[in-house]
């Protein structure tokens, strides 16, 4: 080697060593070895398996308040990782409070105000404003979105116990005297369920009694169909899995974050077993090998009572995970929450091939809504007529309406498909609340469009509101009165979508931001919102992205009071 390749050799390589000698520090994260012991203490015999790296995030965040860098690279190691892939998934879910390096400790009790659209309408934002000024100590207080206790609002989360119509004075008690658990209430167990008859329809069916042919044609002719929202024909989804080859799996979706919505934790938290069958039954007619039940964080009281319920179930039948999601509301979109089933951020992925095609691990997948599934038992017992028997306006079956607003009598309401909002306020609701106006509502949660209270004669079902840009979705009804801002609410929305926008898209990333920003003007550039509707609603991946303007484009639209034409300097 001459002398000048021999000097640049030296002038490349580590100072005072050879070509070939070790780094100083190998390339890379290192694992801290205090935190790979604590890392491998709390897995213990748990599976190391890749799609188990959500749970096992959860199992740090419990135990520590906090996720670490050191433990995000211990955990890396552990589960044979690379570092980036723990760290994205991590930072992608905001239930996961990562601290790098160099940053102070997480406060150790978390109270999260919900902020979304009936909480604001109740004061959340004044009572953030109070917490934060007036809670000490080791706390932190934050915003959260919908938490699933509208017809409780404002609602705020002292660590895991959720307190109703929350005050200054009540959260500032439970904070005092360390009330952080969920509460758990009187719910049907095993025993009582089974007393009642539950799980013989689903004996029957194991032992040949009931055909599956039975089962799918009783879903057909009574017309069940998804309760999350699309609305697709149950007993054919069901057929479409059936007819893929196998192995199969089933996933049920859990992850009800839509604000608004909030009928699913009721059935979880009264009579988790009419659930926990229905499920059984959709898993024997497609033959899935395993259920994944993916179920929102903000549930803690169900998760509770499905870990308890579960462990009750007789052996034999497919093997159930109840995993948990982690505060992302794009998880309800369906290969979302495939993604995250799968341990990965939970990026909608392209469609085709479609879930029922190539889902979960790359199987053939069922995947159904809590609600949907709560029904299959009621509905093989009492007959395709029964349900049928149920609806207004030429409409079928029943609806579980998620009241919230401004109404007496806010709840989930079991009702006739296909009643409009004024029948469901007056008969359902015990009216509107004293000194409040009927002044407009949203149909359909978040997504679902705002109506004005002159549109009331509309029958809440699907395929009804479509024409007005509108939709029922999950049935989440929130009512709204003469004393709120409707150009507020829609505001309040758009945040919450820009929020929680997975960023995986542009048209959705950056066209909720900008929305935001417009929305946020005195005066609205109504032509300029107008058109980046439009480019949202086309070129959005996911739904979240294609449905986030409707509450803006039918504000503009149902609303043109609010809206003056600009005053023409011609004329004067």
């Amino acid at each position: 080697m001459s002398q000048a390749n021999d000097q640049n050799v030296q002038r490349f390589s580590h100072p005072g060593r050879g070509r070939n000698a070790a780094r100083p520090v190998p390339k890379g994260r290192q694992v801290e070895p205090r935190a790979k012991v604590e890392i491998e203490s709390l897995l213990g015999d748990r599976s190391r398996q890749r799609d188990l790296l959500i749970e096992h995030l959860h199992l740090i965040q419990d135990t520590y308040g906090q996720i670490s860098a050191a433990h995000l690279a211990a955990l890396a190691d552990e589960m044979r990782l690379a570092f980036a892939e723990v760290y994205e998934t991590a930072t992608f879910y905001a239930h996961f409070d990562v601290v790098r390096e160099g940053e102070a400790d997480i406060p150790q009790l978390t109270v999260r105000v919900c902020d979304s659209i009936t909480c604001a309408m109740f004061g959340a934002e004044k009572l953030l404003e109070t917490l934060q000024a007036e809670l000490k100590g080791d706390v932190r207080v934050v915003r959260a979105p919908c938490v699933g206790l509208c017809d409780h609002a404002p609602a705020v989360e002292v660590g895991h116990n959720f307190l109703h119509r929350a005050t200054p004075e009540s959260v500032a008690a439970a904070v005092a005297a360390g009330d952080t658990h969920a509460h758990i209430p009187d719910y049907v167990d095993y025993d009582a369920y089974v007393r009642d008859g539950g799980y013989a329809t689903l004996s029957r069916l194991r032992s040949g009694e009931l055909s599956v042919d039975d089962v799918l044609k009783v879903l057909d002719d009574g017309g069940l169909r998804g309760l999350g929202g699309a609305g697709f024909p149950t007993g054919r989804k069901w057929r479409s899995v059936r007819g893929e080859p196998g192995p199969r799996l089933m996933a049920v979706n859990g992850d009800e974050g839509e604000p608004g919505t909030f009928k699913d934790q009721l059935y979880l938290n009264t009579d988790p077993h009419r659930f926990l069958e229905g499920t059984l039954i959709g898993a024997h007619v497609v033959e899935a090998t395993d259920v994944y039940i993916y179920l929102r964080d903000e549930y803690p009281i169900s998760r509770e009572i499905l870990t308890r319920e579960i462990a009750k179930l007789p052996a034999g039948g497919p093997v159930i995970h109840l995993r948990r999601g982690a505060g992302a509301y794009i998880c309800g979109e369906e290969s979302s929450l495939i993604e995250s089933l799968e341990g990965k951020r939970g990026l909608p992925r392209h469609k085709p091939p479609f879930p029922f095609q190539v889902g979960l691990f790359g199987r053939p997948t069922l995947i159904n809504n809590i609600e949907t599934l709560f029904w299959v038992r009621d509905l093989i017992e009492r007959g395709a007529e029964w349900w049928k028997s149920h609806g207004r306006n030429d409409r079928v079956g029943l609806r579980s309406y998620s009241v919230s607003g401004r109404v007496k009598e806010p709840g989930v309401k079991l009702a006739p498909s296909g009643l409009t909002i004024q029948e469901l306020i007056d008969e359902y609701c015990g009216g509107m609340a004293d000194g409040h106006v009927f002044a407009a509502y949203l149909p359909g949660g978040a997504s679902g469009g705002i109506l004005p209270a002159s549109m009331n004669d509309i029958p809440l079902d699907f395929g009804t509101l479509e024409k007005y840009g509108c939709f029922i979705g999950s049935a989440a009804v929130v009512v709204l009165s003469d004393q709120d801002d409707v150009r507020g609410a829609a505001l309040n929305l758009m945040r919450f979508f820009e929020d929680e926008s997975c960023g995986q898209c542009t048209p959705c990333r950056s066209g909720t931001q900008k929305a935001r920003m417009l929305m946020e003007q005195g005066v609205w550039d109504t032509e300029l919102l107008g058109e980046l509707s439009q480019c949202m609603r086309d070129a959005s991946i996911c739904g979240l992205g294609q449905a986030a303007s409707n509450p803006l484009t039918s504000v503009i639209r149902f609303f043109p009071d609010l809206f003056p034409a600009p005053r023409s300097i011609a004329a004067e």
